[in-house]
């Protein structure tokens, strides 16, 4: 599979979230690519995407984080494309926080 996930400082931290989602749970590219996503910042500050279960910030404010919820996914959270090959063909992706779409022919 050839992915990226760009958006500066945000993209190692994508590029992992995106690996997680995909090893770890098994999500199909697409998936991975839109789940929600969060961009640590300086010192204890978490950024999140909405969409992550409540006990997901409880716990990370009981550690002493401090969160701030964004509003509907943004570009800030970097922007995705895959291309995974099949044994009959391949599954494309692209990330529904910018413009574009996954074609093929």
């Amino acid at each position: 599979m050839s992915f990226g996930v760009m958006g500066g400082f945000m993209q190692p931290q994508g590029h992992a979230q995106v690996l997680i989602r995909l090893a770890d749970y098994g999500q199909n590219p697409q998936a991975a690519i839109d789940g929600p996503r969060w961009r640590v910042d300086a010192g204890l500050n978490v950024n999140l995407e909405p969409g992550f279960a409540e006990e997901v910030y409880d716990e990370l404010r009981r550690r002493g984080h401090q969160l701030k919820i964004a509003g509907p996914p943004e570009e800030f959270y970097g922007r995705g494309q895959a291309a995974y090959k099949l044994d009959d063909g391949y599954f494309a992706a692209s990330d529904g926080r910018a413009d574009g779409q996954a074609v093929g022919f």
